[in-house]
C-alpha cells in the first residue's frame, strides 16, 4: 500500500477549456449529536476537470462525522476543518464502496487540493487514509 501521492503533472493556470475538479455546491448540513452531520441538500463534486463525466453526487440524508479524525488530534486537525467538503466526499465513497479504497482516497486527495488544503495537511490526511482507513472494501 503506497502512502505517497502520485506526482502530478505542474499545473499552470487552467484556460478556459482546462478547469480543474470542483465541487458545485455548498455542504448544507445539520448537526445530530456528539460529531455526526447530516447533509439537508445534496452535495456534487466533478471529479478530474470540470465540467467532468465523472460526478461523485452525495445524496440529500447522508450522514457523516466528516473527517474521522481520532479525537487526541483534533487540535492539529479539526474534523471540521478546511478539508471538511473532502471528507464528506471520502466518507460516502468509502461507506458505499464504491470504486476501489485507493480510488477514493485519491478523490480525497484532489478534493483537498481543490480546497486549497495545505500541502502538508493534505499528505497527512492522504496517509492516514491510504494506512488506517476503513470503508466497506
Amino acid at each position: 500500500m503506497r502512502c505517497r501521492p502520485t506526482p502530478q503533472p505542474s499545473r499552470s493556470r487552467p484556460s478556459s477549456g482546462d478547469v480543474m475538479s470542483n465541487f458545485t455546491s455548498p455542504a448544507d448540513l445539520r448537526m445530530l449529536d456528539d460529531y455526526r452531520w447530516q447533509l439537508l441538500a445534496p452535495f456534487d463534486f466533478h471529479v478530474g476537470s470540470y465540467p467532468s463525466s465523472t460526478i461523485i453526487s452525495v445524496p440529500a440524508g447522508t450522514v457523516t462525522d466528516l473527517a474521522t479524525i481520532p479525537r487526541f488530534l483534533w487540535a492539529l486537525f479539526p474534523p471540521h476543518g478546511r478539508y471538511a467538503k473532502a471528507a464528506i466526499i471520502h466518507d460516502y465513497l468509502y461507506d458505499r464502496a464504491i470504486g476501489s479504497k485507493a480510488y477514493a482516497d485519491k478523490v480525497f486527495l484532489e478534493a483537498m487540493e481543490v480546497l486549497k488544503v495545505p500541502r502538508l495537511t493534505r499528505l497527512i490526511l492522504y496517509c492516514a487514509a491510504r494506512l488506517f482507513g476503513r470503508g466497506n472494501y
